[in-house]
């Protein structure tokens, strides 16, 4: 799809997989004006709070303005309850302590978040209004729990 809209506009489409790697997507996202760092680190959305994710960028041709920015949703967050939810103390204000997180995802108690999605993301406010289905969250969570 990424791609198809990018011949579309005469772009080239870049993915953060499968060839050359392009890591400054957390970057790129930043710049977008819709996007914001939240206090895990998770990039956070205005509608879709921390159930937001990037599959590709469009390098375009042109400069194009963009709207003006909506408020960050983690300024009103009342609690900001991202900061605690992390049964594996994995997402933090200081990163992600990626074995941290593989390790509590094998064990048994591990398995909420292997089959219902990161309960980081499940935590923030603004994601409750962009649920993903189950299967959907328990897919990605095994694409990066390989």
């Amino acid at each position: 799809m990424i791609g198809r809209i990018a011949c579309d506009l005469g772009a080239k489409a870049l993915f953060p997989f499968g060839g050359p790697p392009h890591r400054p997507f957390y970057r790129w996202a930043l710049r977008t004006g819709r996007i914001w760092s939240s206090p895990v680190r998770l990039l956070v959305h205005d509608e879709a709070g921390l159930m937001v994710s990037f599959r590709g960028a469009l390098a375009l041709k042109v400069h194009i303005d963009l709207p003006p920015l909506p408020p960050c949703p983690c300024d009103g967050c009342k609690g900001q309850p991202c900061r605690t939810a992390c049964p594996a103390a994995a997402l933090t204000g200081a990163g992600y302590d990626l074995p941290a997180c593989h390790a509590w995802l094998d064990s048994p108690a591990g398995q909420d978040c292997m089959s219902c999605g990161c309960a980081v993301r499940r935590a923030c406010p603004v994601s409750a209004r962009h649920a993903r289905m189950r299967e959907q969250s328990a897919y990605h969570m095994g694409q990066l729990h390989r």
